[in-house]
């Protein structure tokens, strides 16, 4: 950059972006409070040399705020240099006046490429003979874009050149800054907080976990207020890693949203983050420096293979099967249970007059899909934000069906069986009060930032051994309907 202007404390209007635009390139820009909040992140390195990378730089907010730190303290680097990339060539022009403000300070240097980070970051990773030269980093800042990869684009050949495995560009763009950190060099994103579980982003929590140590976790109460300006309802987390770093404690902070007023912070044991017999390497953001009441009870240490029971996701898949589907029971079908027709308290069925259908068809194509009518535990697999319980589980009785000796379970529904088998009465009654609990709505929302209840969730949870399950469910079947109170004051006199 060739002209030299003094700092100005005033911010630069956003440029007004054409939604079509953002939603091809994933944008999301990032807040004042939040580029500050993650800038003062970075650990101090008094008299060092910096090369920050901004992957995915937008109009400049992140490396605004790191350079505002770095003026405002002026031991903390001898130099600064910028590589700020930026796919989109409309934000160029607000990029550079952002930037160019800080050309009066000694030792300052920044490149804006207007280039596709992923391309140019996997050719270099990936040794390729027309790889652009890039440099190791001490320091990336990011706020990645959010899109879903597919598996036959050039981006997912292109990372898996470079290793790595994974499935958003989110991801993508932690991954490839990560590798090119120096070790020690730290790196901070604020990321969608979905990457903590899940079958499909296990490769990435692999990959992270083996080449940094996680500094430092803030979570978002409110889900929506992190880009609430973008209308983005995914629940965010900002992160600090640390390349090659020996593990210790982890610092979790949380706020209720990105003005920061009501920030708390406490320091967890990695293993209270990440468990060392977890194979899944789930990640966990506790909430208070108290464990759970499922973390510390010495008697909910059981696996559902334990207590031998297995959880499957529902095997109708509505829309491959609509052929068969029927709005109300006919006496060649069997009954079909959607989330629709559940809550904490039972089950209704059928309904008439929604848009969902109570039956389906039986024949070669459908029998096949179908359990045998009996008691099962069913959590639905999706909750609204709006809900005060994540986990909602139901108890599905026989005798609601008559004399029906099949039952369809809708692909929304997470189901608790043996062996494709209905279970015990007293079993399926029990399961449904614990899962009902306080104690697990808390605990699940400790590492779960979605809505959604996968089966492998489910698999992965500890459960109280079977007798105590039973002893539950008798409990229930003498009450009537339950209050939560009750249900959590009966799990404390089983579980102490």
């Amino acid at each position: 950059m060739n002209s030299k202007v003094k700092r100005s404390s005033l911010k630069l209007p956003r440029p007004v972006i054409d939604p079509k635009r953002k939603a091809q390139f994933g944008q999301f820009f990032t807040p004042g409070k939040i580029a500050e909040f993650m800038a003062n992140l970075f650990a101090p390195r008094t008299g060092a040399r910096c090369h920050l990378l901004d992957a995915g730089a937008g109009i400049g907010s992140l490396s605004e705020a790191f350079l505002d730190r770095w003026t405002d303290d002026n031991s903390q680097f001898i130099s600064v240099d910028i590589d700020a990339f930026e796919i989109d060539e409309l934000l160029s022009p607000s990029l550079t006046q952002t930037l160019e403000k800080y050309n009066n300070r000694p030792s300052f240097n920044v490149t804006i490429r207007t280039a596709d980070f992923i391309q140019v970051a996997t050719d270099w990773l990936s040794g390729s003979l027309f790889a652009e030269e890039l440099p190791k980093y001490t320091h990336a800042i990011l706020n990645p874009p959010y899109k879903k990869i597919r598996n036959d684009s050039t981006y997912r050949a292109a990372l898996r050149q470079a290793g790595i495995e994974t499935v958003n560009l989110y991801t993508a763009f932690v991954a490839l800054s990560l590798s090119l950190l120096e070790d020690q060099g730290q790196l901070v994103a604020i990321i969608p907080r979905s990457f903590c579980n899940g079958t499909y982003y296990r490769s990435f929590r692999d990959f992270v976990l083996q080449r940094a140590a996680v500094r430092h976790i803030h979570l978002f109460k409110s889900r929506n207020n992190a880009f609430k300006d973008d209308g983005v309802l995914q629940e965010n987390i900002i992160v600090l890693l640390e390349r090659g770093g020996t593990q210790g404690p982890v610092g979790i902070s949380t706020s209720t949203d990105a003005a920061f007023t009501d920030l708390d912070f406490h320091e967890h044991p990695f293993n209270q983050i990440v468990s060392s017999s977890d194979r899944e390497r789930f990640i966990h953001i506790p909430t208070s420096p108290e464990q759970s009441t499922l973390q510390i009870s010495p008697n909910i240490r059981h696996s559902l293979y334990d207590i031998g029971v297995s959880v499957s996701t529902g095997p109708v898949i509505d829309f491959r099967l609509k052929a068969y589907l029927r709005d109300m029971p006919a006496k060649d079908t069997a009954p079909l249970i959607y989330p629709s027709h559940c809550n904490r308290h039972g089950m209704r069925w059928p309904i008439s007059g929604t848009k969902k259908p109570n039956a389906i068809q039986r024949n070669e194509n459908t029998e096949k899909w179908l359990y045998p009518n009996g008691f099962y535990c069913l959590v639905r697999r999706f909750s609204s934000k709006e809900e005060k319980y994540r986990v909602v589980a139901s108890v599905v009785n026989p005798t609601t069906f008559a004399q029906a000796p099949m039952l369809g379970f809708e692909n929304h529904l997470n189901v608790f069986h043996e062996n494709k088998q209905g279970l015990p009465e007293t079993l399926a009654r029990g399961l449904a009060v614990f899962l009902n609990t306080t104690a697990v709505d808390e605990y699940f929302r400790c590492f779960n930032g979605h809505t959604q209840v996968n089966a492998t969730d489910l698999r992965l949870m500890k459960y109280p051994p079977r007798d105590s399950l039973v002893a539950l469910g008798e409990w229930a079947m003498e009450q009537g309907k339950l209050k939560q109170t009750a249900i959590d004051d009966k799990l404390k006199s089983i579980i102490t």
